[in-house]
């Protein structure tokens, strides 16, 4: 298989890994950062948005659905389950629906694809024409400690970021914003909800890999919009950032909080691990 083909799908595949609909990245707590407000109207905000974070953590699993737009790169939906209370588990189906990534996967023979989340790795199955020139395997397994072999190690933020992503994430990171309020309320799929923005400037993000991470993609902002209801649960989140491709937007929705969630692992006869395949494209143009 060509090494050029090998990196561009495993680029696609660990960046949808991380798109999918999951969450934002992770901020520290604004509440352990000095001169933090804890009276007024910021203060009622932080402690409002930290019981939602801790209710969403709580519940432990959810339904996700959510559409990605990535400028002219990419756009996607991701529909499926997602478990949190050992680690990172779920099934999504993920769509290519535009952009030149979407062209790739056509071109591969997998528009669609089956992701699974196991608490060690991330596998993605392909189509018939993707494992014809991988020696039949349909599968291609992600160890989050190998993400790291993407673009010469930037990829390690990403194994991390696949780690820790979970709903309560999103709540996290508007923590760490500096002008976070509260926005009024709506009704978010039949449900009455609080709605919470806020602007998160990459140069106050104190954890110094995240502000790398958001540095390199050339993020100097990012809006964050979250609705919360009556439970203190996170039922839909939408981030806004522009990135050196292009207008990153996200819109998410979370539902059935405490649905069972199950993540089986491919058959290791049917699964090619993404490292393998990185050498084996090594030496190949």
């Amino acid at each position: 298989m060509q090494g050029t083909t090998v990196r561009r799908a495993g680029r696609v595949l660990a960046a949808a890994a991380a798109l999918a609909g999951l969450a934002g990245c992770t901020s520290p707590d604004p509440a352990d950062r000095p001169g933090g407000d804890h009276r007024g109207p910021r203060g009622a905000a932080l402690a409002a948005l930290r019981t939602a974070e801790r209710a969403t953590e709580r519940a432990g699993s959810a339904r996700v659905e959510s559409t990605t737009t990535m400028g002219s790169l990419m756009s996607m939906t991701a529909d499926g389950t997602l478990g949190w209370r050992d680690g990172l588990t779920g099934t999504l189906t993920i769509t290519y629906t535009g952009g030149t990534i979407a062209d790739t996967m056509r071109r591969l023979g997998t528009p669609s694809m089956e992701a699974r989340y196991l608490p060690d790795a991330y596998y993605a199955r392909m189509g018939d024409t993707f494992a014809g020139k991988a020696g039949g395997k349909h599968w291609i397994r992600y160890g989050y400690d190998d993400l790291e072999a993407l673009a010469g190690g930037s990829g390690a933020p990403l194994g991390d970021q696949l780690r820790s992503t979970t709903p309560n994430q999103s709540v996290k990171l508007l923590l760490s914003s500096g002008d976070v309020r509260k926005a009024g309320r709506d009704t978010v799929r039949g449900r009455t909800a609080t709605h919470w923005s806020g602007t998160v400037d990459t140069a106050d993000v104190t954890d110094a890999a995240l502000r790398k991470q958001l540095t390199d993609a050339k993020v100097t902002s990012e809006t964050v919009d979250i609705w919360v209801d009556e439970r203190d649960l996170l039922v839909k989140k939408v981030e806004k950032a522009r990135m050196a491709e292009g207008l990153m937007t996200q819109t998410t929705h979370y539902g059935d909080y405490g649905v069972r969630v199950r993540a089986e692992r491919p058959p290791r006869s049917d699964t090619g691990d993404f490292e393998d395949l990185m050498r084996q494209g090594a030496g190949t143009s």
